[in-house]
């Protein structure tokens, strides 16, 4: 996965949030979004996913060489961050079976493996809103970072999460992240450690 952005750029009312982004993102580097809260990381972020439309510019999807239509796109990502809720009534085997319907696990992987990753063997019939606001974001990664996707999105990924879900974080990342075009938002360096390219959106507020 390939995104294309020329003379990108995304204004509320009369604010523009940033303005003439040209840049390519290609899927042999790992990227991170850095900005101090409230500067435009997520609306960055939910324009590349393709949810929400640049104010003036262009972005284009490329994978394997064809051009996406912008209806496409979502088939290719896989996206988490605070503002994306679960469905709490669901057990988290409900959560997971359901995910698939829409976003299908990487090859072998299953609910019952992912379940063991996460470690949740003795909540596999609990209902997601009795979880920890910690195991709720190790859910969120996993079914993120686990799906079978060329374009992964994470926003602030280890929010609630503690020492040892971060290192959790990180060991999934580097085992379920590979080849695929990672894109990471964050102002807290532990997310992106990984990455090798940075966007700042501060030098596009001008």
């Amino acid at each position: 996965m390939e995104i294309e952005l020329r003379e990108v750029a995304k204004r509320y009312r009369f604010e523009w949030i940033f303005r003439n982004i040209n840049y390519q993102f290609q899927s042999q580097h790992r990227y991170a979004i850095l900005g101090n809260n409230g500067t435009g990381k997520s609306t960055f972020l939910k324009i590349l996913s393709g949810h929400l439309t640049p104010s003036k510019g262009k972005i284009s999807f490329t994978h394997n060489g064809n051009i996406l239509d912008i209806e496409q796109v979502y088939q290719h990502v896989a996206y988490a961050a605070p503002y994306i809720d679960l469905i709490e009534e669901f057990t988290l085997k409900e959560a997971i079976d359901f995910h698939q319907k829409f976003k299908p696990l990487q090859e072998g992987l299953n609910t019952e493996e992912l379940i063991r990753l996460l470690g949740f063997q003795k909540s596999i019939d609990k209902e997601v809103k009795f979880f920890s606001s910690g195991m709720k974001q190790r859910l969120k990664l996993a079914l993120t970072i686990c799906s079978k996707t060329t374009l992964l999105l994470l926003d602030e990924p280890t929010t609630n999460l503690d020492q040892q879900g971060m290192d959790w974080y990180q060991e999934l990342l580097d085992n379920y992240s590979n080849n695929r075009l990672l894109i990471i938002a964050s102002n807290v360096e532990a997310d992106y450690e990984r990455c090798d390219r940075f966007v700042n959106i501060m030098d596009y507020k001008k």
